[in-house]
């Protein structure tokens, strides 16, 4: 997935995403618009789901072989009412949520954790069975520099701190195309 999309093209993923998310709290089939070419194109994104300043959800792939449109519909779904961390979301709640969609590059193994810049970076570490991933606006907003990311991501996948560094743990990185309701950009 190229991380470059036309401002249009993001305005329509955020549209769709919402009507997911209302339809499914209405009982209904979603009524969604016809694709564009480039969100036809298969790439792995997360829907992130704020209210106010609190998460409120977040789901998403790595990577997917379904197109992107696909792709954003089912993980705005899956942020609202399967996110185990959070309880399904209600219709009271819809007009208060902010959707956030995050496109994402492939990823790519590193084996110097210097390579990883804060900002630009998301970080998926896998260590056994246990993996966790971050998304690159995470560390920014938490104000976290690049140690911190890496200990926050080891507890995201439930390992002990310092994990990171283990000779049988895989470090990869990844770019992303931030966008949502305040700042479709």
């Amino acid at each position: 997935m190229m991380l470059n999309l036309e401002r249009a093209d993001r305005e329509l993923l955020l549209r769709c995403a919402r009507e997911v998310i209302r339809a499914r709290l209405e009982r209904r089939a979603a009524s969604l618009p016809q694709k564009t070419e480039p969100l036809g194109q298969p790439g792995g994104a997360f829907v992130t789901l704020h209210e106010g300043p609190s998460l409120r959800g977040c789901i998403g792939r790595m990577s997917s072989p379904e197109p992107l449109f696909d792709t954003i519909c089912s993980m705005a779904a899956a942020a609202a009412f399967e996110d185990p961390r959070f309880p399904p979301l209600k219709a009271d709640e819809l007009e208060r949520i902010d959707i956030e969609i995050t496109l994402l590059s492939p990823l790519r193994a590193i084996t110097d954790p210097t390579e990883i810049q804060v900002g630009l970076h998301g970080i998926y570490l896998v260590k056994g069975w246990q993996s966790g991933v971050l998304l690159p606006q995470v560390a920014t907003e938490q104000g976290w520099d690049r140690a911190t990311f890496l200990e926050q991501t080891c507890r995201k996948a439930g390992l002990p701190p310092g994990s990171w560094k283990s000779p049988d743990a895989t470090i990869s990185i990844f770019e992303g195309l931030i966008f949502g309701e305040r700042d479709p950009g």
